[in-house]
């Protein structure tokens, strides 16, 4: 069996693609697994297949790239509008990325009057393959009718819902196609000495050396070859499987492309109700076995891809299901003994759309922690962590529409609702000026009592030196084995300042005090050295502080200009912008972002470069707010605690 990935972006007909290749030849098997990931067995001429069909944007790109690791190759589907190129940028630039051979297949060709030369230009703006073409349409009154192949050099005319019928080459076609034909021949001449010195000395080389020639380079992944049709219409369908099943890899290869010894690649998870989790598989190196070892550990049950009918084995090549495997999971490579992760690209973007979860009834904490554990399990593009303060989850996500999706089985597949809070942006305060202060902290209860008295200075450090404790007592004022307690008391005062907020940057000095022969302890001198350092951060001019991360956008450079204006909206600095040099037509934008802003950010980056970019974040410094912005983050924080 052979596999290949279909992808492309939302609305250019992927699912309508399967569809039509898998009826062409049989009765196909499909398992929806999920909304968003299906598979479809078929045979075509009495060879079997499989097509993972996963759904188009952003929040989808990890399991299109576990997908593609697993795959001997993928047909990246577009819409043929040149304008609409960039939208297919990110599946073209994870395609490349993975090494797995790529064919292109614009669809609805019967529905526009776009040139394909065009479309294809606007295409290769964002590849570093050729995408060269191998048919050429035949127009009649503007419309798409039929498609030349430019090796056999045959015309078909599309005869919609089945085959098309083979005709000669209409006399308005052959200028295009000999041009065409030319471009394909030289270009392939480039991989093969043999068709090179053929056209030099102006031989015209047989068909099936060329569809030879042409079937090598596309294994060794040096071309995307370009195919025209219409899906619905199954215009071209026949065609692009045939060149499928000539030209795309055996298993074989792609194990080779796997490395040395791998068994079995996982290429989809999911947790089921009243199955537990569930493993898609693909065995690439012999026949796997119910029961074999697998990954260090023995599988469980291994089922079709029903997940229905238990099965004895998965043949080489082919595709199942494990359960009972909870050690198994999708995008890793096993061999027996193994579990090796797959390389980055697999897991898509990474999550940078933070969301604080609480479950709406308390008692579901425990399941919701849990449930969580068991999606990032399953989910490429979800980080689950903890947050310090409240102790909620916080997720990482791919944006709002991953976040929809999440809640949403948290509730149907676990049964615990949930309620989403941006997650707060981590301020600080620090102080501005110098303070000398004295505290003496003093309480009699019964026959024991307590007393400490702390004389302390503070003062502000630079940025980033960080809490500092120094003592400078003579004589004995304070003992010694007191001033230990007096630094935890300043360090209690530091973890909430005067505007509600942890204290940085600050250096405290005992310089003086007072101690009783019976009423001191160390918890009387904590105590003085806390209610001291509380009360001195209030004189001492403090100052909110916001944290500013540095930010790296991912973008089609179309939409450069666009993000200059998101970012300048968002209170943020231009950096300036690079471009990609492993990814043609890409920019990395370089921004200083408030991170109160990156969740805004998130938002809108899917409106301002059409759901085509992705962004990191990492914190960068500390920057003073004042007035009344201040006044209003510090009201809202001594509300929360109040």
């Amino acid at each position: 069996m052979r596999c290949f990935t279909v992808l492309g972006p939302s609305g250019s007909g992927k699912t309508t693609l399967v569809e039509a290749l898998s009826q062409l030849d049989s009765k196909p098997v499909k398992s929806e697994l999920t909304e968003f990931f299906s598979l479809t067995e078929f045979t075509f001429l009495d060879e079997p297949w499989c097509a993972f069909d996963v759904a188009g944007g952003s929040d989808f790109l990890g399991y299109a790239g576990e997908a593609l690791a697993a795959s001997d190759a993928a047909i990246l589907c577009v819409p043929p509008d040149p304008e609409a190129a960039v939208l297919c940028a990110p599946y073209l630039r994870l395609a490349e990325e993975s090494g797995t051979p790529c064919v292109l297949f614009i669809n609805r060709m019967d529905t526009t009057d776009n040139r394909v030369r065009d479309i294809v230009s606007g295409l290769q703006a964002y590849a570093n393959h050729t995408i060269i073409l191998r048919q050429v349409p035949i127009r009649r009154e503007g419309e798409v009718v039929g498609a030349v192949d430019l090796i056999s050099e045959r015309a078909w005319q599309y005869q919609p819902g089945t085959h098309s019928r083979l005709i000669e080459m209409p006399a308005a076609a052959q200028e295009r196609e000999q041009e065409a034909r030319a471009e394909l021949l030289e270009h392939l001449s480039d991989f093969d000495d043999h068709l090179l010195e053929e056209l030099i000395e102006d031989k015209e080389p047989p068909s099936e050396e060329v569809y030879e020639v042409a079937a090598a380079v596309l294994r060794e992944n040096e071309d995307i070859p370009a195919f025209l049709g219409s899906a619905s219409a199954k215009n071209g369908i026949t065609r692009l499987m045939k060149s499928l099943r000539h030209d795309a890899p055996s298993v074989g290869t792609t194990a080779e492309r796997m490395g040395k010894d791998v068994l079995a690649v996982g290429v989809f998870a999911s947790f089921r109700k009243h199955m537990g989790k569930a493993v898609v598989l693909r065995a690439m190196d012999a026949d796997l076995d119910a029961g074999a070892t697998l990954g260090g550990a023995s599988i469980g049950n291994l089922s079709g891809i029903d997940a229905k009918h238990s099965v004895t084995s998965i043949p080489k090549g082919a595709v199942g299901v494990a359960v009972k495997s909870d050690h198994l999971d999708a995008g890793y490579l096993y061999t027996s003994a193994d579990k090796m992760e797959m390389e980055g690209w697999t897991r898509g973007h990474p999550p940078s759309h933070a969301t604080l979860l609480t479950p709406v009834h308390e008692k579901d904490d425990a399941r919701l922690s849990s449930a969580l554990a068991r999606l990032a399990e399953t989910d490429p593009g979800l980080r689950v962590e903890q947050d310090e303060a409240s102790g909620h989850a916080i997720l990482r996500l791919q944006g709002p529409m991953h976040l929809r999706r999440v809640q949403a089985s948290l509730e149907s597949d676990f049964g615990v609702q949930v309620e989403a809070a941006p997650v707060s942006a981590s301020y600080r305060e620090t102080i501005t000026k110098k303070v000398d202060h004295q505290h003496r902290h003093r309480k009699q209860s019964g026959g024991a009592g307590q007393f400490a008295d702390v004389h302390i200075t503070i003062a502000p450090r630079n940025r980033g030196d960080g809490f500092a404790f120094d003592e400078v007592v003579k004589g004995g004022a304070v003992p010694r084995n007191y001033i230990p307690a007096v630094e935890a008391g300043a360090r209690d005062a530091m973890q909430q300042g005067p505007l509600g907020f942890p204290v940085i940057d600050v250096a405290v000095t005992l310089t003086d005090g007072k101690a009783h022969s019976v009423d001191s302890s160390d918890f009387a001198f904590r105590a003085a050295g806390k209610a001291c350092v509380k009360d001195a951060l209030g004189k001492a001019g403090p100052t909110l502080l916001q944290p500013v991360d540095q930010v790296n956008i991912h973008v089609p450079s179309t939409f450069s200009g666009s993000i200059v204006t998101l970012v300048s909206s968002l209170k943020g600095q231009v950096l300036g912008f690079d471009p990609n040099p492993d990814a043609k037509g890409w920019d990395i934008f370089h921004a200083l972002l408030p991170e109160s802003s990156l969740d805004e950010l998130s938002r809108a980056l899917g409106g301002a470069a059409q759901g085509t970019a992705w962004f990191e974040a990492g914190f960068d410094h500390y920057q003073e707010v004042h007035g009344k912005e201040a006044e209003r983050i510090s009201a809202e924080a001594k509300e929360e605690m109040a």
